[in-house]
């Protein structure tokens, strides 16, 4: 969602309040961060658009509408990681990590934009806490922040208009957070894994280019992104097998069904 000016916005359009459907992604991910091991996922999915005053859930995720003005914008961020089991070679004989989830709030301030052409740059600066959950048991495992530059654009493709989103920027973390991804305690140490202890700080950077476009009865968006850990401050952790990752996936869901009710949007998604 694109902060413009208060009034009337200049491409504004009449959509449904909410809209739902039923979808699957398939897309290739590492264990970890810094992990030579990748799994190809299969997943289904529920496609969700809700347009409310407070709480929205669009292109972006789900996000709590704390503070909106005309530059500014405070949203409740999230984020997670999948598991990762005892087959990771790297790991073996180590605790597996449960999954996790990132949850903190988002200033988003717009540098520049242009309603005409559906354009917008902002600096976002997520900050998150993370805990580890199997679901029977929860452990706080420390903050991230993610400071980053976010290009939205508008691009024709084919005779129609995309969604495109390209982002990038550092991340910094805290040593309990290090410490549950990268960490070696010595009871776990080999000759080939010394013990590790990890530290606060840089954890590297990362760049994420985002397509999608919302069909008459059909979603379908894709990602890239590149991932680096040079220089990170656990880089030299034993967990720690490639310093570069490209990761990408692709996502197609079906609507199936839409209020009645229609709210102004500013762009079309």
């Amino acid at each position: 969602m694109l902060s413009w000016a208060a009034g009337a916005p200049a491409h504004a359009q009449l959509r449904p309040e909410w809209e739902f459907g039923l979808g699957a992604t398939a897309l290739r991910l590492p264990d970890y961060r810094g992990s030579d091991e990748s799994r190809d996922y299969l997943l289904p999915f529920p496609y969700l658009i809700y347009r409310g005053e407070r709480l929205r859930v669009d292109r972006q995720g789900v996000r709590g509408i704390l503070f909106e003005s005309d530059r500014v914008e405070l949203n409740l961020s999230l984020y997670a990681t999948p598991p990762v089991d005892e087959d990771n070679r790297a790991r073996q004989g180590m605790p597996e990590l449960d999954p996790t989830i990132e949850i903190g709030p988002r200033l988003d301030y717009t540098l520049a934009r242009e309603r005409e052409r559906e354009w917008s740059f902002e600096v976002r600066l997520p900050v998150r806490a993370a805990i580890a959950t199997d679901f029977s048991h929860t452990r706080h495992i420390g903050y991230v922040t993610y400071p980053h530059l976010h290009l939205f654009m508008r691009p024709m493709i084919a005779g129609v208009k995309w969604n495109l989103g390209v982002q990038g920027g550092p991340l910094f973390a805290t040593r309990e957070y290090h410490e549950y991804f990268y960490g070696v305690d010595p009871q776990f140490a080999t000759p080939e894994r010394p013990a590790f202890e990890a530290s606060s700080g840089y954890s590297g950077t990362l760049a994420l280019v985002s397509l999608s476009r919302r069909f008459p009865r059909f979603w379908v968006g894709a990602f890239a992104r590149y991932d680096t850990l040079k220089g990170a401050v656990f880089e030299d952790s034993p967990l720690v097998r490639r310093d570069s990752a490209f990761m990408a996936g692709i996502a197609v869901a079906w609507v199936v069904a839409e209020s009645d009710k229609k709210v102004e949007v500013d762009v079309d998604e």
